[in-house]
Order: C-alpha cells, then structure tokens, then sequence
C-alpha cells in the first residue's frame, strides 16, 4: 500500500502537469497561427511552437543537473518563475506584431518545459517499486484535466482582447503563478551529500545497456512523431477549410487520447510487463498514420489524432518506466537528462521539420515520414523482447 506521501506528492505533481500541459494545448493550438500571422516567410509559421520544444530540449540537461544539486521543489518553482516571465514576453510580441519577439518569448516559454517533464520522475524517485509506474503514469494522468482546460481557455479567451490570440496566450501567466504556488507545497527529500557528489557509471557505460536503447528509442520515436504531426494537424485543418474553434476541438481530443489512458497505462504495465504497452503504442502510431492519409474529413483528423495520444502515452510511459530501471539514486540526474535531451529535441526536430514538410509538400508527406522510424523502433523493441525474455529463461532455468 503506496504510503500517505507518495499519493501528496503525486497529487502535487497532478496538478502541476495540468496546468503545464494546459498552457502546451493553448501554445500548441495558437502558436502556429499566430505565427503565420505574424511571420512574413509562412514557412516560419510553425517556428513559435518550435521554439518551445527546442527550449524545452536544451534545458533537460541543465535543469537535471539544478535539481540535483537544489532539489526538485525549488527547481520547478525557478522554472515556472522563468515560465511567466515568458509568456508577457511572447503576449507583447503579438500586442506589436514581432514575429521574432514571439520567437523568443516562446522560447523562454519552453524553458519550463525542460523542467516540468521531470515531474514524472520527482513522483517517481520517491516512490516503492510496486507503486512505481503508476505514479509515472498518475502524473501523466493530469493532462487529462488539461485536455478540458485548454482547449476551453481558447474558446473563451482568442476573442476577448482587439488583436487576434493575446487574450489567449496572456491568459497563461495566470498558469505559471498557479504552479508556482503549488509547488510550493512539494515535499521530496534532496538528494544526499554523497549522491549529490557522486557520478556513478560513466554515462557511455549506461547507454551501452539494451534496456537504456530500446527506452529512449521508443521515447524518442513516439514523441517526435507526436510532436511531428499535432504541430501540423492545426496548420493542415486550417488549409483544408476549418476553423480554430474545429482545430481546437480536434486537438481536445488528441490530448485526451494522450493522457486518459494514464489512468490505467501504469496498471496494464505492472500486470503485462512494460514491453507489450510500449509494442503497443507503436501500433497505434502507425494506426494514426493510416487514419490520417485515408482523408481529409473531420473524422479522419480526430480519429487519427486521438490514435496518435494513445500512441504516444503507452510509448512514453513505457519507456519512462523502463529507463528506471538502468540507473541507481546518483545516476538518475545524468541518466534522465540524457534521456529527456534526446527525447525531446527528436520531438524539437519533428515540430521543426512539420511547418517546412507542410509548406513545401502536403499533410500526408507530413505522416508518412514518420513511417519508417515507428516500423524500426518496432523492430528494436521486439528484438529486445525476445532476447530479453530468453534471458530470463535461462536465468530461471539456472
């Protein structure tokens, strides 16, 4: 029975990735427009949403390394601190049509990411192992709440202000003040003096694991084609003749596709094993991309889109559980930085490339150049799962 602390912290945490992912749906939704309202190279359109991931992508490490030496409550209340500061820069770049200050101010946005996709973990390092990956996978579970939220910030707020999308993206300050006065009340130990000084394996040695490959393939692939094709599926519905109100209920559903199944995705890896959901996200992936280049119709998009969330959700947990497994208490900060850079900038470079891809061919290029990647990775994970498993027979036959 999972201690009183643990369901706190993870109640916490909760409600800090729903008011992250909260703010993801708001940018992910009007970030892209607003961009190619602003931008004069409409190639450029996708670069504000861009921005955010690659923020997010290049401060995995730095914020990893912060933690560890500060904690994890005091580094996510600096990171949504740097989050606010953010989203005034980026709702002054729309209030005088700056499309580099837009840019910028998403970028620093983006930082905060960085640090809030180690929410994860921080319920995760203080967490019994029978209660592990459902704690992983409860977090994850407040996107859910996100998927409500957001998509209702954009209805009530795009029209509320004179220039087009501020009212909804300075709604977002509101957010980070939130978070920050709820992670206030976080209450994981610090590392000790001695974990906190310690390296452990050389990082190399770590990586050269089978377990550390398949978990970061798997998260890599499964995010960046994620973030791949939502960066697109606005810009695409747009151009096919919807509206953002559409859009937006379409990337409502996505979101929900996303984060409802972490519910229960902690429950399906503790009684089937973490490679048979992460196998199965995979299948799902290449379920959205057969959905998404069967049409053009609202149900095609929605559909698709909701395939790619349950793709993406039983990849992330999965892969997020199983990279627990390679690292011990003074590893965990260069482990999971690692990890999360990787992640994280193949997500930064799907958002980067889906804007050009669009421009320059159509929504289905968009789809199918994310085919290859999710057939290899299943490749490498059924390989593992085999070796893996006759391993362990010979173990028990030992």
């Amino acid at each position: 029975m999972p201690a009183a602390s643990e369901y706190r912290n993870v109640a916490i945490l909760f409600g800090s990735q729903a008011l992250f992912i909260s703010s993801q749906i708001v940018l992910f939704t009007l970030a892209g427009l607003a961009g190619q309202m602003l931008a004069e190279n409409k190639a450029l359109a996708t670069l504000p949403v861009s921005a955010v991931i690659v923020a997010a992508a290049m401060t995995t490490i730095p914020a990893s390394l912060y933690m560890k030496r500060v904690g994890r409550r005091r580094g996510f209340m600096t990171a949504t601190a740097i989050g606010f500061v953010g989203i005034l820069m980026a709702s002054y770049a729309i209030w005088t049509s700056h499309f580099w200050l837009f840019v910028a101010g998403s970028f620093i946005v983006g930082m905060n990411g960085g640090f809030a996709q180690y929410y994860r973990f921080a319920a995760a390092d203080v967490a019994s192992p029978e209660f592990l990956s459902r704690a992983i996978s409860y977090v994850i579970s407040g996107g859910i709440a996100a998927a409500i939220i957001g998509p209702q910030v954009v209805r009530w707020t795009n029209d509320l202000l004179p220039v087009p999308f501020l009212g909804s993206i300075l709604s977002l300050s509101g957010f980070f003040v939130l978070s920050f006065i709820l992670l206030s009340f976080l209450k994981i130990p610090n590392l000790s003096d001695e974990d906190i000084h310690s390296s452990g394996r050389p990082i190399f040695r770590i990586a050269s694991n089978p377990t550390f490959i398949v978990s970061v393939l798997s998260g890599m692939v499964g995010y960046g084609s994620m973030s791949m094709i939502m960066t697109a599926t606005p810009i695409a519905m747009v151009g096919c003749g919807f509206g953002v109100t559409e859009s937006a209920g379409v990337i409502q559903w996505h979101v929900l596709g996303m984060f409802v199944p972490a519910l229960f995705t902690g429950h399906l890896i503790h009684r089937f094993g973490v490679l048979p959901v992460i196998f199965s996200g995979l299948a799902l992936l290449l379920l959205c991309i057969a959905l998404a280049v069967a049409g053009i119709d609202i149900m095609n998009f929605t559909i698709a889109l909701i395939a790619l969330g349950l793709g993406w959700n039983f990849t992330f947990v999965g892969a997020s559980s199983l990279l627990t497994e390679t690292y011990q208490p003074s590893e965990r900060a260069k482990v999971q930085a690692t990890n999360d850079f990787l992640v994280f900038g193949t997500a930064a470079l799907g958002s980067l490339s889906a804007g050009a891809l669009l421009d320059a061919y159509d929504w289905n290029t968009v789809n199918l150049f994310a085919l290859p990647l999710i057939v290899l990775t299943a490749l490498v994970t059924l390989w593992y799962a085999v070796t893996y498993h006759r391993r362990q027979r010979a173990l028990n036959q030992a």
